[in-house]
């Protein structure tokens, strides 16, 4: 039986797109070959390709690790900026309720 298919919103599309051609873009100004990004990433070069070629389905820590490599910039360039953001959002998510739930429904019987 086949696994049904994932579907993406255009928007998710356009944003995968637009890292793959900036991962792309970026390996070949630093002259990396596809052999040796794929062999530093630690991913399959078939993993690259799809990378590069903007396939959604790709692990986000692969894209992720491919994308510092390859120069491109996520979130923020310095570590130290990206660890205030996160120190930022863990407090933030601590004043948040773990989890979320359906508000209850309400049944008006007052006829």
């Amino acid at each position: 039986m086949a696994k049904p298919s994932r579907t993406y919103s255009r928007q998710n599309l356009e944003a995968v797109e637009l890292l793959a051609e900036m991962i792309r873009a970026g390996r070949i100004e630093r002259k990396i070959t596809t052999r040796d990004m794929a062999t530093r990433a630690g991913v399959s070069r078939t993993l690259l390709q799809r990378i590069e070629e903007g396939d959604p389905s790709c692990a986000i820590g692969a894209v992720f690790e491919v994308a510092v490599i390859a120069g491109v910039p996520l979130f923020e360039t310095e570590p130290e900026r990206l660890q205030i953001h996160r120190a930022a959002l863990k407090d933030k998510l601590s004043l948040l309720p773990r989890r979320t739930r359906k508000p209850k429904r309400v049944i008006h019987d007052d006829f």
